[in-house]
């Protein structure tokens, strides 16, 4: 007897990234409903997702995973990087290989899916990340749609517009929409293992954090070498910062162009460089000193978005593999007299350093607080606190402990 077989069933895509070309790409939702516009990236780390994902440096942007297993590990709150969950600072769309599956690990205590629905992100999965990592290298980070519906209804001539119609992050200053929205202090330290997180209850030194969109880790790592962090917003002013009688001062990572944050930030950072305390700045703190010191930024084609990226110090000459997340980067060749390049990348040359000839001023363009990443660039935070501890006539803190 004849036997007949159903035809091939071809699944509908529930999510969609729509690029500012007109290209679409279909794959099956998860996280958030809705949609959101942004600029499209890819990362290269292994592990750190839920780290990546909760970052205030990926706000206005849609983060492409390039590692094909994302969510096996689960989610938890302590992996977290904001400082404000509530306010869900961080990447608005997320971009997976394969599908999420059940997490398998003792540390999870939730699913990425329904992660990712709490914090709002829209996700997609089943896409071939390989291609749009090629075409973000050959044609440079897209401003794109991400789209989720259930239902797989969409307007795809209306993504097409708002896409096309995004004007980037070229100008724009997204650190006024991450910063805290009032002073406080960070008591937290590191994580130890089977201990969890420690607190920081006999400080040994003041140091005021400018948050920009600043990470956790950054302040825990302060914390460990014995600093009371004060964390103040974006916008407050030198005067202000002066008056809590800081041992040092750090300026924080953070998203969007730095030329448009530095127009409040870098006459305040000018004024705090007319005194002797020691500064430190990470990522768009790096490059908001630069444009202080008379230097200038640039949008990068691809940008750095990774735990495995080469470093060069060159105070040391040693080599390390750091963390990186920057579509922007400081002109090594706009540095004025006085600022020396201390760092840079082995992947491109781009600039990853600066300090200031014969002061207490230096920052780095990657993340040294390594979450997630490798933790060779440590030293840095030691680096620091050794600037307070000479301006105090203390001795020095071992860089590598």
């Amino acid at each position: 007897m004849a036997t007949t077989t159903a035809p091939w069933a071809t699944e509908k895509p529930t999510a969609l990234l729509v690029l500012a070309d007109g290209t679409v790409i279909e794959g099956r939702g998860l996280g958030a409903t809705g949609s959101a516009v942004a600029e499209v990236c890819f990362n290269t780390a292994l592990t750190g997702y839920e780290e990546i994902l909760t970052d205030p440096s990926y706000a206005g942007q849609i983060v492409t995973f390039t590692f094909p297993h994302i969510g096996n590990v689960g989610t938890n709150d302590e992996d977290i990087e904001d400082l404000n969950p509530v306010a869900r600072a961080g990447a608005v769309g997320a971009i997976f290989k394969a599908n999420v599956t059940d997490p398998s690990n003792y540390r999870a205590a939730g699913h990425l899916d329904q992660w990712l629905k709490r914090r709002g992100i829209v996700a997609l999965s089943g896409i071939d990340t390989r291609a749009l990592t090629v075409l973000i290298r050959e044609k440079g980070m897209p401003n794109a749609v991400i789209a989720h519906a259930p239902d797989g209804v969409f307007d795809i001539e209306d993504l097409k517009r708002q896409a096309a119609a995004w004007s980037g992050l070229i100008g724009l200053d997204l650190a006024k929409e991450v910063t805290s929205g009032q002073s406080s202090v960070w008591r937290e330290t590191p994580w130890n293992w089977n201990e969890g997180y420690g607190e920081q209850d006999a400080p040994s030194m003041h140091v005021v954090a400018v948050d920009y969109g600043v990470k956790r880790n950054i302040l825990r790592l302060l914390a460990g070498l014995g600093a009371k962090v004060t964390v103040v917003p974006a916008k407050t002013g030198a005067d202000e910062i002066l008056a809590m009688q800081p041992d040092g001062i750090f300026l924080s990572n953070g998203p969007g162009d730095p030329e448009a944050t530095g127009e409040y930030a870098v006459p305040v950072i000018q004024n705090l460089l007319k005194t002797d305390i020691p500064v430190f700045g990470i990522c768009l703190g790096h490059q908001m000193l630069a444009l202080a010191l008379g230097g200038k930024t640039e949008k990068m084609h691809q940008g750095h978005h990774g735990a495995n990226h080469p470093v060069k110090d060159h105070t040391t000459g040693k080599v390390e593999i750091v963390s990186m997340n920057h579509g922007f980067a400081v002109d090594a060749d706009s540095l004025p007299e006085g600022v020396e390049e201390t760092h840079v990348s082995l992947f491109d040359g781009s600039n990853c350093g600066i300090a200031l000839t014969g002061r207490p001023v230096f920052s780095v363009q990657h993340h040294p607080e390594a979450s997630p990443g490798p933790q060779d660039s440590h030293y840095l935070f030691r680096r620091f606190v050794n600037l307070i501890r000479e301006r105090r006539g203390e001795e020095a803190l071992a860089e590598r402990a």
